[in-house]
């Protein structure tokens, strides 16, 4: 993964991509226990570039230095990379609120885990619904920042729908 996550910053300092941070279940490993996911989700802002959104100069870029693309991910070194730019008010403000930390000597960003999961928590899917379930009662969470997140972005409900406690 290292190599992965030099590319991504080599992006980043390229102009491709602003603000990376690993998010979905890779980013547990920093949070919680790791859980089995098959890839490495990199949300990202894109560089402005008219009405549209493309991921193409980012593809680009990895494929000039001889990765592949594999379904909808770029695999690097073994990994499979999704570049998933910011979709709404609530991943933009999550890359806002990023924590920096080091993997293998690789400075990285990574969503917080109060952001994860409000993610999470909106997009509902069977499996991060199960891995909300998993991360209910954490000591890392910070609860009023949860609430908080969850409150600005309408999610409070779905919340306590999941976690009536």
């Amino acid at each position: 993964m290292k190599l992965a996550l030099q590319a991504i910053n080599d992006l980043e300092r390229q102009e491709l991509v602003q603000s990376p941070a690993i998010g979905g279940a890779m980013a547990l490993l920093f949070h919680d226990e790791p859980v089995v996911t098959y890839d490495l989700d990199i949300f990202c802002l894109l560089p402005k570039a008219g009405l549209l959104v493309t991921l193409e100069p980012i593809y680009a870029a990895l494929l000039a230095r001889g990765f592949h693309v594999e379904a909808e991910a770029v695999v690097i070194d073994g990994v499979p990379v999704q570049f998933i730019p910011a979709y709404n008010a609530l991943v933009t403000e999550a890359l806002e609120h990023t924590e920096s930390r080091m993997f293998d000597g690789v400075p990285v960003r990574v969503l917080r885990l109060e952001y994860l999961m409000a993610i999470m928590l909106q997009t509902n899917r069977p499996k991060d619904r199960q891995r909300l379930a998993m991360l209910v009662g954490n000591a890392a969470i910070d609860n009023a920042r949860l609430c908080d997140i969850l409150l600005r972005h309408n999610l409070l409900a779905a919340w306590k729908t999941l976690n009536p406690a």
